[in-house]
């Protein structure tokens, strides 16, 4: 198959030197796209900015911001057969940018912010046959949020974590999840290592794709 994901977080500038962002390590993302990559999928990763080292047979395009991750999506969606979209995209970006570092006695005390491209809904209406494969990180109420997130994006299948416990979520190497179908199926995972969550990622797939 050929595999689109995306991983980590973005950065959203408030000047050349503060950004908005988000505590996402991209090794959730980065795990998926090793293993589709180990079944002999064919895999491009789009990734905001991580330290990790490109999993091996995967060509990573490296962005920074939502609209640079929008973008970098759509260019290849026509491409893929199942999207996986693991990245931790930033909900908000300050409404003005400054071209120059802003000083301290310089700064305002509020920052006005707007909304950042919603990239799973822009490409809900062109789904077609393609596989949508979401995640809800979640800190409460994480298996109704993500059951809301599944239906509102049009996915075939949600990953929900809690991100408030201290082996899941972000910056670690174990993940406790739930996938949930969107046809109606659910199956709760113990804590294991984040490579072994993309495997039962990727067995959902190619279940559900009929393809190995």
């Amino acid at each position: 198959m050929r595999i689109l994901v995306t991983a980590g977080p973005t950065r959203e500038p408030i000047d050349p030197v503060r950004f908005i962002s988000n505590r996402s390590s991209g090794k959730m993302g980065y795990a998926v796209a090793a293993e589709a990559a180990k079944r002999g999928h064919t895999v491009r990763l789009v990734s905001g900015p991580v330290s990790l080292a490109v999993p091996a047979g995967v060509e990573r395009a490296l962005v920074v911001t939502a609209e640079e991750m929008l973008e970098a999506v759509v260019e290849r969606l026509g491409w893929c057969e199942a999207l996986i979209m693991a990245a931790a995209v930033a909900d908000w970006r300050p409404r003005e940018v400054s071209p120059r570092k802003i000083r301290k006695d310089q700064m305002r005390m509020s920052l006005e912010l707007e909304r950042t491209p919603d990239i799973l809904s822009r490409v809900k209406d062109g789904k077609g046959s393609r596989l949508h494969v979401g995640f809800a990180a979640e800190t409460h109420e994480v298996l109704e949020s993500a059951q809301r997130k599944l239906a509102s994006k049009g996915l075939d299948l949600i990953v929900a974590n809690d991100v408030s416990q201290p082996d899941a979520g972000f910056e670690v190497d174990t993940n406790r999840v739930c996938l949930i179908g969107a046809d109606g199926t659910r199956e709760e995972l113990p804590v294991m290592a984040k490579s072994a969550v993309a495997g039962r990622i990727m067995d959902w797939i190619e279940r559900r794709s009929g393809r190995r």
